[in-house]
């Protein structure tokens, strides 16, 4: 396994995370991938029979003509010795909040309620893009509403 693998995935230090974390969006995905299957020692068609997702399919990902889906990152994080959810946050589907930030969000007035990744990411965006969300939810519960009563 290698070092980017051991710190990213093992999560031991925060800083080294967040270190890796920019080399592996750099690498990409596909990389990443490809670069765990191979000090796995696993070839592409013996992770394609261990996962179940084709050989072909994942040869796309490892070079970056395809983005895998939570349903595929699944399939393959266990024979490439990856927790699901470490596999998840490389792809961006899921965001590592740490507990000082949690408690942060749940101390402020604003955010009383709001899910703290949610809260996270609607944080760092403009604040023309929180307004038009909020304008979005808004609209959606509006539907939703119409749609009950009918």
């Amino acid at each position: 396994m290698s070092c980017l693998f051991r710190n990213v995935l093992g999560f031991r230090h925060l800083a080294i995370y967040n270190v890796c974390m920019v080399n592996s969006a750099s690498k990409g995905l596909g990389e990443i991938i490809k670069q765990q299957r191979n000090s796995m020692s696993l070839s592409l068609s013996k992770l394609a029979i261990m996962s179940g997702v084709s050989q072909s399919h994942l040869h796309k990902i490892e070079q970056g003509k395809r983005f895998p889906s939570a349903i595929t990152l699944k399939k393959i994080a266990k024979p490439l010795g990856l927790q699901e959810s470490e596999l998840f946050m490389l792809a961006g589907y899921l965001s590592l909040v740490t507990p000082i930030e949690i408690e942060n969000i749940k101390r402020s007035p604003y955010m009383k309620g709001l899910d703290p990744y949610v809260a996270t990411v609607l944080a760092e965006e403009p604040i023309e893009v929180q307004r038009a969300v909020i304008t979005i939810l808004g609209i959606l519960r509006s539907l939703s509403k119409r749609i009950r009563e009918e």
